[in-house]
């Protein structure tokens, strides 16, 4: 009678799997809380230490860690002093391994959960064990996952018969090659998920460059499609840590989403970030992973309409988030538009009936009604973007909220000519806005709302007369307003493109070997212009 050793933290469909496999012969051999759960469903089982003549100890910690298990588990049938050692040492083959580990990702994305609790659920003998029986996948079934009992018991009932297709697998040769990998990339993914927590844990460690990267990532949908109807496309969070961003929010109507409305709403979540805890409200409207509106208001309507001013045209298709519970007044006026989705922390009864008569429309929120973390309170984390061969890989960068724009050693005046305490208003919120917006990147602002946006130009010049040009389509009044620019001014033109439209007051990080001739034309036009010695491009 062979031995199945089945030793798993989720219990589905175990008992069925333990079943089929004493019907057919096995001997099953199990461990706490598997076997207690075996024994309830009246199925035969020998516990671990029964089966090795030593008990468990360290609390659990050393129970299948044992020459009886691995040994089993490795011996070659087909190399002679393999059996022969069994049969020395009074040795019993494993056959079968079923084994899922520990939960550590579930428990590490509770926010509750301390070091020594996460350490504790650090699976030690189930990846050994598993591991060894991928290894040894020749002799040994390696399953790590419960939807793929069914097919191994098709294919034992079914051993012998090697040309038959089992679920897509040619025979059970390879059904046993698939589960083998399938193994080790669990093992890996989990094995990823405890350093990427243990990174995160150690001073500045999660934003460390390590010389080897891996990155435990689980697949949580299957999108329609890519960018193109013609690319395959799927979302994957991390799972190392808590779910933070797109995968802590929740869809509460449409259709399913798209893989460029998940691009779209990671771009208005970092736009609207800076003003999370605010008792103002951020509205961001994105199009195409760039803002085309983004203000400030003191109730939603108000920054919608305000964020909507900027560019209507565009906003025809867009993804909206705001800062702040969206109101019944707010969902009225989008309602009018033509959305693909809408974020928000939460959204009033009546607010939420309106936007739902879309029947299309996305309507998403976070499922623990915080939308994310505020300014000043940087998850630490990297940044990873694919490209033809490999992964780029840097750290998160920070967002400054607008309270600290004028904190020490933050900004320096230029000109000879101090911003007003208006300008400064719109200064601080400029430099937040131009965060959000593709490099090179320009935004012109009056009364805390962007009125035209440079986003995505090859030339500082042509951002700004694009945002220029943006205001003027849009009838809005670029005379006394101010500028953002997410890189220093290389020339002295784009500056004086953006005086001869009006604008008052600039932002700037500095640091152009022009600096000073820049500076000159400022001073010329009477414009103000503050240095922040900080770039923020967006690429």
């Amino acid at each position: 009678m062979p031995y199945a050793l089945l030793s798993v933290s989720d219990k589905t469909g175990i008992a069925q799997f333990a079943g089929e496999l004493v019907e057919r012969g096995w001997q099953i051999l199990s461990t706490g809380g598997t076997a207690q759960a075996l024994r309830a469903a009246a199925i035969p089982v020998t516990p671990i230490a029964e089966f090795t003549g030593f008990p468990e100890i360290l609390g659990g910690r050393v129970k299948t860690l044992h020459p009886k298990i691995h040994a089993g588990l490795l011996a070659r049938m087909s190399v002679p002093r393999d059996t022969e050692e069994l049969e020395r040492h009074g040795l019993s083959r494993i056959e079968l391994v079923a084994v899922n580990l520990y939960p550590f990702r579930e428990t590490v994305a509770r926010a509750d959960t301390t070091l020594a609790l996460a350490l504790d659920q650090i699976d030690i003998g189930g990846p050994t064990m598993l591991r060894a029986a991928a290894k040894n996948h020749a002799f040994v079934w390696p399953v790590c996952d419960p939807s793929d009992y069914g097919q191994v018991v098709r294919a034992l009932d079914s051993a012998g018969e090697i040309e038959r297709v089992v679920d897509g697998s040619q025979g059970e040769t390879g059904l046993r090659r698939n589960l083998a990998a399938k193994v080790f990339s669990h093992t890996a993914a989990y094995d990823a998920a405890v350093g990427g927590y243990l990174r995160s844990q150690s001073p500045n460690g999660s934003l460390d460059l390590p010389a080897e990267m891996l990155v435990s990532l689980v697949r949580t949908a299957t999108l329609r499609y890519g960018e193109n109807p013609d690319q395959r496309g799927a979302f994957y969070r991390d799972a190392s840590s808590a779910p933070f961003g797109i995968p802590a929010l929740q869809q509460l109507h449409g259709k399913e989403l798209s893989y460029n409305n998940l691009l779209d709403i990671d771009g208005a979540l970092l736009a609207i970030r800076p003003y999370l805890g605010s008792n103002l409200t951020a509205c961001a409207i994105m199009k195409h992973t760039t803002p085309c509106g983004l203000a400030l208001g003191k109730v939603p309507a108000e920054a919608y309409r305000k964020a909507l001013a900027c560019d209507p045209l565009s906003a025809f298709g867009s993804v909206i988030a705001f800062s702040r519970p969206v109101t019944e007044a707010a969902a009225e006026e989008v309602a009018d538009l033509f959305v693909e989705c809408v974020v928000a922390p939460g959204y009033a009864k009546g607010a939420l009936r309106i936007l739902q008569a879309k029947k299309n429309l996305r309507i998403l929120q976070p499922a623990d009604g915080t939308l994310g973390e505020p300014a000043g309170h940087v998850r630490a984390g990297l940044d990873a973007r694919g490209v033809a061969g490999g992964l780029l890989v840097q750290e998160s960068p920070s967002t400054p909220g607008p309270d600290m724009f004028r904190a020490a050693g933050e900004v320096q005046v230029a000109t000879q000519r101090t911003p007003t305490a208006d300008e400064w208003t719109d200064l601080a919120f400029a430099w937040s806005a131009v965060r959000s917006v593709k490099s090179n990147a320009i935004v012109l602002v009056s009364g805390e709302a962007t009125i035209g946006i440079g986003a995505g130009q090859m030339s500082r010049v042509d951002a700004v007369q694009l945002a220029v040009k943006k205001a003027g389509q849009a009838g809005l009044e670029v005379e006394g307003s101010v500028l953002a620019s997410d890189a220093f001014f290389p020339f002295a033109d784009g500056l004086a493109a953006a005086a001869d439209a009006g604008v008052a007051a600039v932002v700037q990080p500095g640091g152009s070997v022009r600096d000073t001739e820049v500076t000159e034309a400022a001073d010329e036009h009477g414009m103000a212009m503050v240095f922040t010695g900080r770039r923020t491009f967006r690429h």
